[in-house]
């Protein structure tokens, strides 16, 4: 019996010891920041909204939920998908119809994706701000941004849904221009045009760019 654990030990070990391994061999890829006192361009984008993914308004001209909602609010419709009027107000306490502002505005031609309007910011505890685009249902491809000093670090996370991978796929070239004054007010305002390398397809060029409008999160 110890044998066995033993061998089951030493297997999880081997195992966790080459996904490292394969992570590690990928290299970040940095392009220097090109900091800009007064980022021209149109950002109206950043006026728009949506509600949250899986939010729609039903033929009842109601506020509901279809798809990753929670279970109960299920029970407080009718056969037709009718909220019960005696339900609204619950209801609205456990959905979220937030209205949320874009932050992103970009076209991409990365696998599994369909687009997206929202890219979030954070400060991590080693100063670095790391922004990472939001995911939905037909989009699985994120862009995820390091700024640290004057340099930005950039790569794709690739979830695949059809195949139940990751893949990490790297910059190969970039720019950015970056809006000093509002970052220093706690606001990314940037337009970025990114090439990245391709580990699945050599011959196929992937890119993203587009403009972005968000505030660092702080906390």
């Amino acid at each position: 019996m110890k044998t066995k654990i033993v061998i089951i030990l030493f297997l999880t070990l081997v195992g966790f010891s080459f996904k490292t391994i394969k992570k590690g061999t990928i290299t970040i890829q940095k392009t220097p920041i090109e900091w800009v006192n007064n980022l021209k361009g149109d950002f109206s984008f950043k006026k728009k909204w949506s509600y949250p993914e899986f939010i729609y308004k039903n033929r009842f001209g109601q506020l509901s939920c279809d798809g990753d909602c929670p279970a109960e609010v299920d029970l407080m419709k009718d056969e037709s998908g009718k909220i019960y009027k005696d339900s609204l107000q619950v209801f609205y306490k456990i959905v979220d119809t937030t209205h949320i502002f874009h932050s992103l505005k970009s076209e991409s031609n990365l696998y599994e994706y369909a687009g997206t309007n929202f890219i979030e910011f954070e400060t991590l505890e080693n100063g670095i701000i790391k922004g990472e685009s939001s995911n939905n249902v037909s989009t699985h491809s994120s862009l995820v941004l390091e700024f640290q000093n004057d340099s930005c670090s950039a790569w794709i996370d690739f979830n695949s849904i059809r195949h139940s991978t990751k893949h990490i796929l790297p910059l190969e070239k970039g720019t950015i221009k970056i809006d000093k004054i509002l970052f220093n007010k706690g606001i990314i305002k940037a337009v970025f045009d990114f090439k990245f390398k391709n580990t699945l397809e050599s011959d196929k060029t992937l890119f993203w760019k587009g403009q972005i409008y968000d505030e660092i999160d702080i906390e």
